[in-house]
């Protein structure tokens, strides 16, 4: 299996508004609650198996979460089934650019 692209949150800030790219949040319900990049979708990992057939094979996809490690969980069981997907490295706990409360 080919390696997963890391991205530093600081890239990730400068590529958030490309057109080609959609961000996913796997953290839990309460932790998105606590504010979320805006026009990332959130899929909560546990979720990702049932729903990934919805996602589109043309976008790029990088994977978040808080500290980095379910986002790499989540990107590898994506690239398994043939998707182009990146993983923020850090997570959140990294992320210094704006968030969104819902």
């Amino acid at each position: 299996m080919e390696d997963i692209k890391e991205l530093s949150p600081e890239e990730v800030e400068t590529i958030k508004e490309n057109d080609n790219i959609q961000l996913i949040d796997v953290r839990e319900d309460e932790e998105v609650a606590q504010g979320i990049i805006e026009n990332a979708l959130h899929i909560p990992l546990g979720d990702i198996t049932d729903v990934y057939t919805d996602l589109d094979k043309e976008k790029e996809y990088i994977m978040i979460c808080r500290s980095g490690r379910r986002s790499y969980n989540a990107a590898a069981f994506l690239q398994e089934q043939g998707f182009k997907v990146m993983n923020m490295s850090g997570g959140m706990l990294n992320w210094q650019g704006e968030i969104i409360i819902k």
